[in-house]
């Protein structure tokens, strides 16, 4: 047995976290979580879980008859790319700046500020692919459902075409990476932007009146929740999952121009080798578990069949991992989404310092200034440490190490 249990008063979680650490705030989390009334057996935590808002980060919440909007969050769909490239590690130069810069140079990254001139996180002049792509998205009859109802939900700015194909900030990157056997990867990871920001917001605070309309207390206002039947319930399932298709097309039109950059910076042809791996590690969807339909929230988890391939990165300078999955039952077939933060971002830009980082992804091509100390390897846990974990719920297949790395 891989896992720990932790019994509370009101329900019960099952945790892989031998090994690693989980701080007091995330167990009070997990606590409150884990007693909520339509809890489907128990919650399961990853390894690389820490605390977050209103639910931690790293668990996968099952649910009979409810879904939480903050559970999801406001990053609705984020997840992980990645593809093997056809080219050998001794096939790239020794100096990997103007790799870097072609991918930067490709993909919109960093914030956005309102479409101004200098506007680094957006599209200026939307390709052509990326209209078309909007173009179906926008057509949705989930999205038009949604909008025809909620009408306040867009209202003023919101960047929808032009954020589409582009990374964002925080821990979002795109990476290249070499295996065990020296092949390219390029790998990243976003998801819906400032769109689905906008939706996962919206329907948060709706929730949360929906909690003080009906008296119904909680431990935490961002365990607010949609029951089945809610007058917002059916909007908001229509409106996540039409946000996690953006996601997944975010980050295969993101794919598709990294790429691009790559072969004109090295003037070469590339072809995909292998299957891309497109997975999200923010999201709901209904599953069958424990012979139940139910809905299932991964918070910073990846989904793990049995067969299924996934993602699990490592922070700046450290390993990523292309894994299978082994349908462990019971994480209700899930694994890790990363490594896990150990500290906050204002923590660790008091704690470390550019030297610091510098040292921490020698080797590696990316930033390395005062604005990334928060993305630093030191504020994470050990991925080698999170991978044993949870040896039981997944097998490395890859074993990634980056060589370039872009953030926004």
């Amino acid at each position: 047995m891989g896992y720990k249990i932790l019994n509370f008063e009101t329900g019960e979680a099952k945790a892989w976290i031998e090994g690693v650490q989980l701080e007091e705030e995330a167990i009070r989390q997990i606590r409150n979580c884990a007693g909520l009334p339509f809890i489907h057996r128990h919650i399961a935590i990853m390894p690389d879980a820490h605390m977050g808002f209103g639910s931690t980060v790293g668990s996968v919440i099952p649910t009979r008859g409810a879904i939480i909007p903050a559970a999801v969050g406001v990053d609705i769909g984020c997840g992980m790319m990645a593809c093997r490239l056809s080219m050998k590690a001794g096939e790239l130069p020794d100096n990997l700046s103007a790799v870097r810069s072609a991918i930067e140079k490709a993909v919109p990254h960093g914030r956005t500020h309102n479409a101004g001139p200098n506007d680094r996180g957006a599209w200026r002049n939307i390709p052509r692919s990326t209209a078309e792509h909007w173009a179906a998205l926008e057509s949705d009859t989930r999205l038009q459902m949604v909008q025809d109802k909620h009408p306040g939900l867009f209202r003023g700015h919101v960047n929808t075409d032009r954020h589409l194909g582009t990374l964002g900030t925080g821990n979002h990157f795109i990476e290249l990476c070499i295996d065990e056997n020296q092949d390219v990867w390029a790998m990243l990871h976003s998801g819906s932007r400032g769109i689905g920001n906008r939706i996962g917001t919206y329907f948060i605070e709706l929730a949360k009146e929906d909690m003080e309309r009906l008296d119904i207390h909680l431990p935490e206002r961002d365990l607010s929740y949609f029951s089945e039947g809610a007058a917002h319930f059916d909007d908001y399932v229509a409106a996540v999952g039409w946000a996690q298709d953006y996601a997944r097309t975010n980050r295969a039109l993101m794919m598709e121009n990294t790429i691009a950059a790559v072969e004109k910076a090295l003037g070469r042809k590339l072809l995909v080798s292998e299957e891309a791996v497109n997975c999200h590690h923010n999201y709901v969807t209904q599953e069958h578990h424990f012979g139940a339909d139910i809905w299932v929230t991964r918070k910073g988890a990846v989904r793990a069949r049995k067969g299924e391939l996934g993602i699990i990165p490592g922070s700046m300078g450290a390993k990523s991992f292309i894994v299978r999955g082994k349908g462990n039952a019971e994480s209700f077939c899930s694994c890790s989404h990363g490594a896990g933060r150990t500290m906050s971002r204002t923590q660790a830009r008091k704690q470390f310092t550019v030297e610091d980082h510098i040292k921490a992804t020698r080797g590696v091509e990316c930033r390395k200034d005062e604005d990334v100390i928060d993305e630093t390897p030191m504020a994470y846990k050990d991925i080698d440490a999170v991978m044993a974990a949870q040896a039981d719920l997944v097998e490395i297949v890859h074993t990634l190490k980056q060589v370039v790395c872009v953030k926004g």
